[in-house]
């Protein structure tokens, strides 16, 4: 039986390979709405080289099954990809998800970065949406995890959400069957 290669960290090659001209973009600037936040290492240090990927529904709550998701043409494919800045923030310009099915509106969210074996996985979700309290994921988690896990909105009606990779205010990060 052959030998197993040891496991090896993702990255940091993300802003040389994986970025491309409007990856953030899934609706024009100023036309939908700002999702963005910092990037935050076990010691409380921005993350300057992670790259952030989102998924989700449009506003009426229908997940896109439209190919194309690099070459966007003026149709939402629900898909993005961000590098975070010097520092550490990441930012997309997207529309606010609806709900899917009478569900809580969320992001799904893929996290990549220096020093992760894999990817992480987590979620967005809006605040204030009725449907939050009967959340299933949301309803089976401590009220301080449910924080982490929901957007605040700011002033201007942008969302954000600070991503901690490790530490005392880490992040809820998922696994789903058949990833490890």
């Amino acid at each position: 039986m052959p030998e197993r290669t040891p496991g090896q960290t993702v990255g940091p090659f993300f802003h040389y390979a994986l970025p491309y001209d409007g990856d953030r973009e899934l609706v024009a600037p100023g036309t939908g709405i700002r999702l963005h936040g910092i990037v935050y290492d076990g010691a409380g240090s921005p993350v300057p080289d992670a790259l952030i990927e989102i998924r989700q529904a449009d506003a009426a709550g229908v997940v896109p099954a439209v190919p194309g998701s690099l070459v966007r043409n003026g149709v939402f494919t629900g898909w993005g990809r961000c590098a975070t800045d010097r520092v550490g923030e990441y930012w997309f310009s997207t529309v606010e998800p609806g709900s899917v099915d009478g569900g809580a509106p969320f992001f799904a969210v893929t996290v990549f970065a220096r020093g992760l074996l894999d990817r992480l996985f987590t979620r967005i979700y809006v605040p204030d949406h009725p449907a939050l309290a009967n959340d299933q994921l949301l309803t089976s988690l401590d009220p301080d995890d449910r924080t982490r896990l929901t957007a605040t909105r700011s002033t201007d009606g942008s969302l954000q959400l600070d991503l901690h990779l490790q530490g005392d205010n880490q992040s809820v990060f998922l696994t789903y069957p058949g990833h490890k």
